[in-house]
């Protein structure tokens, strides 16, 4: 029997890649019709004649798009139109009816139809709209996988929406379901631990345990005892066996808090547990094995900390494996806001006060601040502001007195315009009218003026010209772009 293979249209229709579109007509004829232009545009095309089985269908199955004649024996179409909108399905829909009252092609926008089309009409009418709808279908698949991976205001215990946070989501994305070890470091209060928990939230390792252990906040012996456990006996006070956190991170996480801290005999012990995956108790006796991923963290690079002999070069390359750098806040663009009316709305609602929002003026002296103590004090903050007063709106007289008087005293900076920057320094033309200069250089001028105003505290000169710091920084990069091709 001879193979009948199938020809290149039919292999290209029968690809995924190939919109999926569902025609709902009564008409075996029209519906032939309509499955025909659709074809002939490498559309793959599946038909149903009633309410009934046009459900049927998009319950079993995905479509990009649908094309739904209202008139349908057992219902009208816009039931179909309404489940679509209903169950959030991702796809359009092109009405068509031969009764194109203004009432109907109302009633099916606000139903979320795309476009309206009234019967008959020719082949290109209907492969124009279907690839405008099909051009709209790829514009929101692209605006919902920008706002998933790019326009994150929170993620697991972590709130930021600065670009600095997207860098840091997008890193755990993609490191926490590995198992090779992670070292995040970042000034004091930046959430480092936060970040551990997300890793171990983010991973394969979820349903077992997560542990963290300060290695600051422990001396020598007590941190040993701490990490790998000890017999009866051990010590002065081993009055009974101890499992480590070693052991009781088995199958899950354990987080190493600010692991330069720990001295060089228990990172040697460290090490070797990462080698052969035995965890040795103190007072001796038979080892314990634990399957653990580590995450630790330092204050300093791990890098510097190695220099300054606090950390092992070889542990640092079993530990160094991923790194995550977590920005403070004042490189955070608006996060500090974002933060504050967060920690506010949390702290309100333990404290059973009203609070609901922040005032302009307070605002404005969340954001320009510098926070030193990063997302710890900006809590430290809303939360000392909610127990010694009550509201609606968080006032600038709320705020403690280093924050509020430092916007009161730094006033508004004085900005001196600079030099024009294009070729011809001259204002006027040789017949005296005003030089009309492109727009963007003087845009440029005042930003830098600004920025120079205020130090360099790009936060705080967004503050003033009552932009977005975000703004500035796309901007930055694209003179930085200019100047480099120039």
């Amino acid at each position: 029997m001879t193979e009948v293979l199938p020809t290149a249209s039919e292999i290209k229709a029968a690809t995924r890649s190939s919109p999926a579109i569902l025609v709902v007509e009564d008409s075996e004829a029209t519906a032939a019709l309509y499955e025909e232009y659709l074809r002939s545009a490498d559309y793959r095309v599946k038909v149903a004649g009633t309410v009934a089985s046009a459900l049927g269908l998009l319950g079993s199955e995905p479509f990009d798009a649908v094309v739904l004649d209202l008139n349908l024996p057992d219902g009208n179409g816009l039931s179909v139109l309404k489940e679509i909108r209903r169950q959030s399905l991702p796809l359009e829909t092109l009405v068509v009816t031969a009764t194109g009252t203004l009432a109907v092609a109302v009633e099916a926008m606000r139903e979320g139809a795309f476009d309206f089309i009234v019967k008959p009409f020719a082949r290109d009418r209907l492969l124009v709209t279907m690839r405008n709808a099909m051009e709209r279908r790829r514009l929101r698949t692209a605006v919902d996988t920008y706002e998933s991976e790019f326009g994150r205001n929170r993620y697991f215990g972590f709130v930021g929406a600065s670009l600095a946070m997207q860098r840091v989501y997008r890193i755990v994305d993609s490191a926490a379901p590995s198992q090779a070890p992670i070292y995040v470091s970042g000034e004091s209060g930046t959430g480092k631990e936060v970040c551990a928990d997300a890793i171990h939230r983010r991973s394969t390792r979820a349903a077992g345990p997560f542990v963290a252990v300060s290695c600051a906040a422990l001396p020598r012996e007590s941190l040993e005892s701490e990490l790998f456990g000890h017999r009866k006996g051990a010590f002065n006070g081993a009055t009974e066996d101890k499992k480590g956190a070693l052991v009781r991170a088995n199958g899950g996480t354990l987080f190493l808090e600010e692991v330069g801290e720990m001295d060089a005999g228990l990172q040697s012990k460290l090490l070797r547990f990462l080698e052969n995956g035995i965890v040795e108790p103190m007072g001796g006796g038979m080892g314990e094995a634990a399957d653990v991923r580590l995450v630790c963290s330092s204050t300093r690079e791990a890098r510097q900390e190695v220099k300054l002999g606090r950390l092992r070069e070889d542990l640092f390359f079993r530990l160094h494996v991923i790194p995550v750098q977590l920005p403070p806040v004042r490189e955070r663009e608006d996060d500090a806001v974002l933060l504050a009316r967060h920690a506010l709305q949390r702290f309100a609602k333990d404290e059973g006060k009203g609070f609901r929002d922040i005032a302009p003026d307070a605002e404005y002296a969340l954001r320009t601040y510098a926070w030193p103590g990063n997302v710890r004090e900006i809590e430290n903050v809303m939360r000392s502001v909610v127990v010694l007063h009550d509201g609606e709106a968080v006032r600038l007289d709320m705020l403690p007195r280093h924050i509020s008087e430092n916007t009161r005293g730094a006033g508004v900076p004085t900005i001196v315009k600079p030099a024009p920057v294009d070729d011809d320094p001259a204002t006027t033309t040789s017949s005296g009218k005003p030089r009309i200069r492109p727009l963007w250089i003087s845009e440029r001028e005042i930003i830098e003026a600004a920025i120079a105003a205020c130090d360099g505290n790009i936060p705080r000169a967004a503050a003033f010209l009552e932009i977005s710091p975000s703004t500035i920084y796309r901007k930055k990069q694209a003179w930085e772009a200019l100047d480099r091709g120039a």
